[in-house]
């Protein structure tokens, strides 16, 4: 059994406080530090002058940007693959889960259906499924909205 309270909607969201908060402000406030610098550089030395400060301030805010592009990607990236895996396994669930008439229209589910649909139980899944296909739940968060029994995923990124 887990440690961690019983999940909900209210507090399914992943956050990891020393990436999401301190990494990211720290490249954040770099990069801001970063452009301050370079236009430091241009009050101090304008157009025409030392061509190795210019190089150096530019390339300062090159890399401090890089670095911003560098986290968020890995970030994007990671959450891509974990999307791209939560299809298949929503998808091979719900094989087993709906019924024969709904079977068939699994494909047309999006991912951002199937991401929500992960957190629903098995005995509302169907229920889930008729409403997406009819129209009722579009997005995401429409359908972790929709769910009522909750279906814990604490193995995430």
């Amino acid at each position: 059994m887990s440690n961690n309270p019983p999940q909900n909607y209210a507090n399914h969201a992943r956050f990891v406080p020393l990436f999401h908060f301190v990494t990211f402000g720290i490249l954040a406030i770099n990069l801001i530090v970063r452009i301050v610098q370079f236009f430091g550089t241009l009050t101090h030395f304008p157009p025409g002058g030392p061509w190795w400060l210019w190089t150096h301030s530019i390339l300062n805010v090159a890399v401090a940007a890089a670095l911003v592009l560098l986290a968020w990607y890995a970030r994007t990236f990671a959450l891509t693959v974990q999307n791209r895996i939560i299809r298949l396994e929503e998808r091979l669930r719900l094989a087993q889960l709906l019924p024969e008439d709904l079977r068939g229209r699994i494909g047309e589910l999006t991912v951002g259906q199937l991401v929500g649909l992960r957190f629903a139980s098995d005995g509302e899944v169907a229920d889930l499924v008729r409403r997406i296909l009819g129209g009722e739940l579009k997005t995401n968060d429409q359908v972790k909205r929709a769910i009522q029994s909750w279906r814990e995923d604490h193995v995430r990124a």
